[in-house]
């Protein structure tokens, strides 16, 4: 289950997050040791790499405050109210779903799903599993409820992701680093093809679209 996990986080296009800045650190020439340090950093933003860990929290939250998992209405009012920002960290946000490419699903979400349910299953959490895909089949609706989507919603990879670790008996301080250590793979293979295309640097335009503003010297600024 541990190698699944790893193979299906070691590489995911050029346009994630970490691996464009793997690309674009490693298009300014400098070396390996530098370019992956930069993409670990990306990947530590909880809205990317450490998804997973929110996730788990979020279901923490969720096991606490609703009384009745198996009551869809009261899971659909909690998931209503973390849109609202009312609930759980308060950034308006339901951990691991949605993506930036998928919107119908997820295929390393469906990879995963068949496998953790078994999982689960052989370490007596089943009920568990089953409130995760209660909120899975909730969360698009409540979302469509809440606010003018464009394109489908469904679980990404972090949904189940954190849970696999979590039954496997994995530190959930070693969430992102077990995803860094799958990543660094896919990060490699984007840099070499950088550097051997040896291209022009990366630099993505920008217009600023302030209204132009006078200088105001030291000592009259808040």
């Amino acid at each position: 289950m541990l190698d699944l996990v790893l193979v299906l986080h070691a590489e995911h296009g050029g346009g994630n997050n970490s691996t464009f800045v793997s690309r674009v650190v490693s298009s300014s020439g400098t070396d390996t040791y530098a370019a992956i340090s930069a993409a670990l950093g990306s990947l530590k933003g909880p809205r990317h790499g450490g998804a997973n860990l929110k996730v788990l929290q979020m279901f923490a939250a969720m096991d606490k405050d609703i009384s009745d998992k198996e009551d869809e209405n009261e899971i659909s009012a909690y998931l209503s109210r973390i849109l609202k920002k009312e609930a759980f960290d308060n950034t308006g946000l339901i951990y691991g779903m949605g993506h930036a490419v998928y919107s119908r699903s997820d295929p390393r979400t469906e990879i995963l799903k068949k496998h953790v349910e078994p999982l689960a299953e052989a370490k007596g959490r089943l009920d568990e599993f089953r409130f995760y895909e209660r909120v899975e089949r909730l969360a698009p609706l409540a979302i469509a409820k809440e606010r003018r989507i464009y394109k489908g919603v469904s679980a990404n990879v972090d949904f189940y992701s954190g849970l696999i670790y979590d039954l496997l008996g994995i530190p959930s301080e070693l969430f992102t680093p077990l995803f860094a250590i799958a990543r660094v793979a896919g990060w490699c293979a984007h840099r070499i093809e950088e550097v051997a295309n040896n291209g022009k640097i990366i630099r993505p335009a920008y217009k600023s679209v302030e209204a132009s503003a006078g200088y105001i010297h030291m000592e009259d600024r808040l």
